[in-house]
């Protein structure tokens, strides 16, 4: 499958950890955290002692507190793809992205390893002067997720000592799903610091994409879900998706008018940016093949053969009505499926988000657009989707999750024309809904071995439209679409 397409076992963006993790103390380390302070990093070994989180097995709740299972270093060392996003910087793929960017723009770039830019995700690499002790950069590790340490370190393990209080002290409040999906999405989308732009990704970093609910669904888990505070919501992790969906379209819209307004400065070629900055716009629109326009081989002035008998390009039969054909489209995927959901839960501010992101896509989807028309448009939806956020963030019952569920496969002909990654997000959804829905699929596995199998199997036949996402076929992922819209009626989920 393409480095670029969604992986069921290891995905290519994984999540970060996400748990509260703690670290060892020792007596040693308690001085050193005196004399260190507050907002610094201890560094994953800290937190490996067989007594603290090193344990090589479930420590039983009677032993520990409750959702501590005291071996969480050996499942992220020895199963989670964040320990191995340090190792990929010293690959062959890694050392010919930095030749490639090094020619592009001369002293602008250093080694993978020692890259600030590369650094800053895929590792625990602090500046010295934010060390509490020394440590050796590794991969997306403990304090990546729960913050510096050294604020809490020396009392989170006490036995009346709370979560509450560690957050106070500066662990990041992993268990609140907004938070956790701006955690996950400061990496998987970016931040003002750090991104992923065109040159990167031309290079031959992978392009983002990111849902949350399905993303933590094929980590590793090393932590109890629901966390504390929401064991009263039976159907958490439809929470946990719409959120993020939320929280995605939120920052997809801050990133969009950052780099917009970063075009505008007078210095702008001089820091770097560029307009447009093709990161935004769906890469598929692009990188896909015409198989109309090919002609038998030696076809030519010299040669009366006939073209090439192919099927028509599916998107050139679809057509362009909504922009000016050549001129790639806005990555639509961020609310693609969000507009659903936001209908189903509050009608009025679905049809003012509507309109406003059909004015945004109109400009960011041609390319004479001024960067300011864009970032103005993409600034007043990003103010409108905060807003937003917390609307999703609420308990949804069952009736309402099979509505969902319908919903998204009955638009499946008008996703599916939105290109790859817009179809790649309804898939998502279907796969984190369903398995709520369904109860009963063992963690991580396959769709069908729950107790709708046949609905199952359908969801998991959209998965294969991804293997290659240059090749992607929207009228069979439309197909595949009414096969999981049938199946949830044959199941009588949906109505």
């Amino acid at each position: 499958m393409a480095e670029s397409g969604l992986r069921r076992r290891l995905p290519a963006h994984c999540i970060a950890v996400m748990v509260s993790l703690t670290c060892l103390c020792s007596l040693g380390g308690r001085a050193q955290e005196k004399a260190a302070g507050a907002g610094k990093y201890s560094g994953p070994g800290s937190c490996s002692a067989s007594a603290c989180h090193g344990g090589v097995q479930i420590m039983p709740a009677t032993a520990t507190r409750k959702g501590i299972w005291q071996n969480e270093y050996f499942i992220w060392a020895g199963r989670d793809p964040h320990f191995g996003s340090f190792n990929s910087l010293q690959t062959a793929r890694s050392r010919r992205m930095i030749q490639i960017l090094q020619a592009a723009e001369p002293g602008r770039w250093s080694s993978a390893t020692s890259e600030q830019k590369c650094l800053v995700c895929h590792s625990l690499a602090p500046s010295a002067e934010l060390k509490a002790r020394n440590f050796d950069a590794e991969g997306v590790s403990c304090e990546s997720c729960h913050g510096a340490s050294s604020g809490w370190f020396q009392r989170h393990f006490e036995k009346n000592w709370s979560t509450e209080q560690s957050i106070k002290l500066g662990m990041f409040p992993i268990d609140d799903p907004v938070k956790r999906s701006e955690k996950c999405l400061s990496c998987h989308l970016g931040t003002q610091n750090q991104e992923v732009d065109h040159k990167m990704i031309a290079a031959g970093h992978p392009d983002l994409f990111f849902e949350l609910d399905l993303f933590s669904a094929k980590q590793p888990h090393h932590w109890e879900e629901p966390p504390k505070g929401y064991a009263d919501d039976h159907n958490y992790g439809v929470r946990l998706w719409a959120v993020g969906q939320a929280v995605q379209l939120r920052e997809a819209l801050n990133r969009l008018a950052r780099r917009a307004e970063r075009a505008q400065l007078p210095d702008a070629q001089a820091r770097g940016a560029q307009w447009p900055e093709f990161a935004e716009l769906d890469c598929f629109s692009c990188h896909h093949s015409v198989n109309s326009n090919w002609r038998e081989p030696g076809f030519g002035y010299q040669n009366s053969g006939a073209a090439l008998k192919v099927p028509d390009s599916w998107r050139q039969s679809r057509g362009y009505a909504d922009r000016v054909a050549g001129s790639p489209s806005w990555n639509s995927a961020h609310y693609s499926v969000f507009r659903i959901l936001l209908k189903e839960v509050d009608a009025a501010s679905s049809q003012e988000l509507e309109t406003k992101l059909t004015d945004l896509y109109q400009v960011a989807s041609r390319l004479g657009s001024a960067p300011k028309d864009v970032s103005d448009k993409a600034r007043s939806a990003s103010e409108l989707a905060a807003r937003l956020v917390e609307k999703v963030n609420r308990p949804f019952d069952k009736t309402r999750l099979a509505r969902l569920m319908e919903q998204i496969s009955a638009q499946g002909e008008r996703i599916a024309n939105q290109d790859t990654r817009s179809a790649e997000q309804a898939y998502m959804a279907l796969d984190s809904l369903f398995r709520c829905y369904d109860g009963k699929i063992k963690e991580g596995g396959p769709l069908n071995t729950g107790a709708y199998p046949s609905v199952g199997a359908a969801i998991d036949e959209l998965y294969r439209e991804f293997d290659n996402p240059s090749a992607y076929n929207a009228p069979r992922f439309a197909a595949g679409m009414r096969k999981v819209n049938a199946a949830l009626r044959s199941a009588r989920i949906a109505q």
